[in-house]
């Protein structure tokens, strides 16, 4: 295992702004490596023209609220998770080979669509991380309901997180029931897959969730599963620890780190010699890589990769927050030893890139 040094840390700046499709600013953006493409998933995603100096969520400098963004300013439609086809193969030059799935309407999809009982100004479908396994996508989620009450971006709870299950032949994503639910972790398990290591061959699909306590601090904790068996939850194992093993019952499992968001990434670094998570660490601005010979730990301390300093655009109220900061490993260059990661700086609301280089 080499240890985390940072040669050079190269900003490429916001992605996707430039589109066809009227896009003006999502978050998420977890990828999905395809056969010969990458798909992205996003959470909110917004359509319309943005009010130049104006804040996304304090619109004519009044406080959001609770419901979706549609019709609000200059903004046609809010969208709750969406997906795109990049076809670059590296990130040296940003992701500027792309294009958005659209639905028949040709306008962008919602992949996971709102059940029935989902009104789509209380209730989101959010973006967690996904594989492709053979001929299936496979997209995990975290459902959650908005609040009267607070400002944005914490006027919400977490009702729980499940799985749909599709493919690129149509782009329709059905949901995973267990016992009569598509909640498959609720609120007080951690919230599966925040993010999904695999490689071909692999005996398991290891996939890790967050969860956050009483306190306020997030917890990783880490499940796998045989690729064959991904739709059946119940097949499912949880880490405890390295001397008691795995255990069927979630609420027994251990974490392997605490102190990051609900969204990162893990992945083998082949240049490194171990595996490498990476992800926002709290709200310092910072990303950060931890290292581990194993899936399951044990993990280093968190080694910054590099520092976000937001540029005040806004004039009047303004939320500075940095979060979602994950690696995109499908696009690394020399086995990883350049890698490319996104994060979302609340204001900007569009993925922005950084590459980082190892010494």
């Amino acid at each position: 295992m080499k240890q985390i040094k940072v040669l050079n840390a190269r900003d490429l700046g916001a992605q996707f702004v430039n589109n066809p499709n009227k896009m003006v600013g999502q978050d998420g953006a977890y990828s999905i490596p395809l056969k010969d493409k990458c798909l992205f998933f996003f959470g909110d995603t917004l359509i319309g023209k943005r009010t130049e100096g104006e804040s996304l969520w304090y619109p004519g400098g009044v406080p959001l609220g609770p419901v979706d963004m549609t019709g609000i300013g200059g903004l046609e439609k809010m969208i709750t998770n969406t997906g795109l086809l990049c076809f670059n193969k590296t990130g040296e030059d940003g992701f500027n080979d792309f294009k958005y799935i659209l639905d028949d309407n040709n306008q962008l999809k919602q992949l996971i669509q709102h059940e029935a009982d989902e009104d789509h100004n209380w209730y989101r479908i959010w973006c967690l991380h996904g594989i492709a396994i053979k001929d299936k996508i496979y997209l995990y989620f975290m459902k959650i309901k908005m609040l009267k009450e607070g400002e944005p971006p914490a006027n919400f709870v977490v009702i729980g997180s499940g799985l749909a299950v599709g493919s690129e032949k149509d782009w329709k994503f059905k949901r995973v029931f267990r016992n009569g639910s598509y909640i498959l972790w609720n609120e007080d398990d951690p919230g599966f897959a925040s993010a999904i290591h695999y490689r071909e061959g692999d005996k398991y699909v290891y996939l890790y969730g967050t969860k956050n306590d009483r306190s306020g601090i997030h917890y990783l904790h880490l499940a796998r599963v045989n690729p064959d068996e991904i739709e059946k939850i119940d097949q499912y194992e949880y880490f405890v620890s390295e001397t008691d093993g795995w255990t069927n019952d979630v609420k027994k499992s251990k974490p392997v780190f605490s102190g990051m968001p609900n969204e990162l990434s893990v992945n083998y670094n082949k240049y490194l010699g171990c595996y490498l998570s990476v992800h926002s660490f709290e709200l310092t601005g910072k990303i950060v890589g931890r290292t581990s010979p194993t899936p399951w730990g044990p993990w280093s301390e968190p080694m910054t990769l590099c520092q976000v300093i937001p540029q005040k655009k806004i004039q009047g109220p303004s939320l500075e927050l940095i979060y979602a900061g994950k690696e995109h490993p499908s696009f690394a260059k020399n086995d990883g030893k350049a890698i490319y990661i996104t994060y979302i700086e609340f204001e900007e609301y569009y993925p922005h890139l950084i590459e980082i280089t190892f010494e």
